[in-house]
């Protein structure tokens, strides 16, 4: 059998657009005289469109563009991911589902049966899952068609299950001479190589070939970076589609030829091409050409104006300098370097008169070396942030925020002010990895200035103001920091990793905290590089009065500190430029 792979990139609700590079793929497959075309997961309608799968309207026509795509396909099989109605009076009113279609005629659909309710996923919400699966004839072969989760629940590959059944093995069981699994698999840190591992290891152990097809592109701040690949029956790959860009490739199922191009896609080079693909497509999805930003002359401004520069081309890119009495004259300078590095126009916008007008008419204690003045930093953070949301408004430019998730973990940023934004870049990007970024960023040469590297982050909002005043060094945060957020590791095993106790429990109380929590619920998209990230799939209440307690002296285990009030004021409402 002859496979075609049609990984492309989606727009959520863009029916037509998204069909015809349906059809535009068909037809290549058509010349290249491929039997098999495949397309990801709910490719029809876009998988991220979350609640306009409720609205009747998008129910009635969910097999509309169907009418097109069906009499495309003479002299092949197209899978198509869709939705399509269940036609029930009770529970969900669709079926997430793989359209079969072969030589003008519509076979029938593979329903998708385990429905994942974790992290950004939520299909419960709007799916029905399906009770029972299907083979589909297509000339010698029967294909089992398995949708996304349905591939996922291997036993024989994953230590700890989800779900009690296996639809690929039941699809196994029947007869099927093909895997074939449509996929809207969102990136993560690592997942490409796991995601390898697991088709080679299902098709290895079943013996049967595996066309497994991938989304790719970024929706909001989900972003897929296909990694598609086709195994033969004796689990070796046999085609693998690149990552982070649409890719039509065809290839002989029994070709024998191995090709090794699979990618771990734990190195920092694939964060930077997913948070690239996730700033453009944004842009491009929301009919954004140009883009704005504040440069303090840091590291996060600075790797988020590189990104952007390579996202939207450095022309289209406009950094703002806002300084500040307290902002040192070397980082204007670093600011206007990084802009002559990247050929990015960069403009100077001070605060200093407003800052002082405002300070006065407020009654404000202007910061002073050691001194209490919260409301006075902060505003000049929202004075900056007026300044770039004007100039985004007036230009038409689409803000970019420059928070990292270090930082907006504890709370440290302003709202209104450093948090304004259409898209957080690095909102999933610990510091160590900003630092990271840039140095790998520098790899030919200098784009990001070294000295923008190698200074001590501060916010500049106050005399001799560092962050490690208000923040541990981001090298002991940050370890703690993956670990809750990524593993979900209690705090017993946070600190069975070597990580001292009492600053493990502030740290996470300080997470946890409702005034952090309020303001990360007012972020914009954020862009999404982990599992269990900051951003849509975190789900906590912003009232609550939950802290989490170490266990006592006399059970044998150090308590934690009192938490200081002015760290819990800073934590609330500190910084930013």
């Amino acid at each position: 059998m002859r496979v075609t792979i049609g990984q492309i990139n989606t727009t959520n609700g863009d029916f037509e657009g998204n069909t015809e590079k349906i059809l535009r793929a068909i037809e290549r497959a058509r010349r290249e005289k491929s039997d098999l075309v495949v397309f990801p997961e709910v490719s029809v309608q876009g998988y991220t469109s979350f609640d306009w799968f409720l609205d009747r309207d998008i129910v009635e026509s969910a097999l509309k563009p169907l009418e097109k795509i069906i009499p495309a396909t003479r002299g092949l099989t197209a899978v198509v991911g869709t939705v399509r109605p269940t036609g029930a009076t009770e529970g969900r009113k669709l079926f997430n589902s793989a359209a079969v279609i072969r030589d003008g005629e519509l076979l029938g659909f593979a329903d998708k049966t385990l429905l994942p309710e974790y992290d950004v996923f939520d299909d419960p919400r709007y799916f029905q899952s399906a009770e029972r699966r299907r083979l589909f004839d297509v000339g010698k072969e029967k294909l089992g068609v398995v949708v996304c989760e349905d591939f996922w629940n291997d036993k024989t590959f994953w230590r700890e299950r989800l779900y009690t059944h296996d639809p690929t093995d039941e699809v196994i069981e029947m007869g099927a001479g093909v895997i074939v699994s449509p996929n809207a698999s969102p990136f993560n840190k690592s997942k490409m190589g796991q995601r390898c591992a697991m088709v080679e290891h299902r098709s290895r152990a079943s013996g049967l070939p595996v066309v497994y097809v991938n989304l790719v592109g970024g929706n909001d701040g989900i972003i897929f970076d296909g990694a598609s690949l086709v195994t033969d029956c004796r689990g070796r790959t046999i085609l693998q589609a690149p990552p982070f860009e649409e890719f039509v490739g065809t290839v002989d199922l029994d070709c024998g030829v191995r090709d090794e191009t699979c990618l771990p896609g734990d190195d920092i080079e694939t964060v930077r091409r997913a948070l690239v693909l996730g700033v453009r497509d944004y842009a491009r999805k929301n009919r954004f050409q140009r883009a704005v930003l504040g440069l303090s002359g840091g590291i996060d401004s600075a790797v988020v104006a590189a990104l952007a520069c390579e996202a939207l081309g450095a022309e289209n890119v406009l950094g703002v300098m806002m300084p500040s009495p307290f902002s040192s004259r070397g980082s204007v300078e670093d600011s206007v370097a990084l802009g002559k590095n990247y050929g990015m126009p960069v403009v100077e916008r001070p605060i200093t008169s407003a800052f002082g007008v405002l300070t006065k008419e407020l009654g404000l204690t202007k910061p002073s070396r050691g001194g209490d003045s919260l409301a006075a930093e902060n505003l000049q953070s929202r004075l900056r942030g007026n300044i770039l949301m004007t100039i985004s408004n007036a230009e038409g430019r689409l803000l970019l925020s420059t928070g990292n998730k270090s930082e907006l973990a504890l709370g440290y940023c302003t709202l209104y002010g450093d948090t304004n934004g259409g898209l957080a870049v690095i909102g999933d990007v610990l510091k160590t990895e900003v630092y990271a970024l840039a140095r790998h960023i520098n790899r030919e040469g200098e784009l990001v200035p070294w000295a923008i590297i190698n200074k001590r982050p501060s916010a500049e909002l106050a005399p001799d103001q560092f962050d490690d005043q208000s923040l541990p060094p981001y090298d002991v945060l940050d370890p703690i920091l993956q670990l809750y957020f990524e593993r979900k590791a209690s705090p017993e095993e946070i600190i069975a990793q070597g990580h001292d106790p009492a600053l493990v429990y502030d740290i996470l109380n300080r997470v946890e905290s409702p005034a952090n929590e309020f303001k990360r619920r007012q972020l914009p998209p954020t862009l999404i590089i982990s599992r269990n990230a900051i951003g849509i799939g975190r789900r906590r209440p912003v009232t609550h009065r939950y802290r989490r307690q170490p266990p006592t002296q006399a059970e044998g285990a150090v308590t934690s500190r009192t938490p200081d009030p002015r760290d819990e004021g800073r934590a609330r409402e500190a910084k930013r430029s």
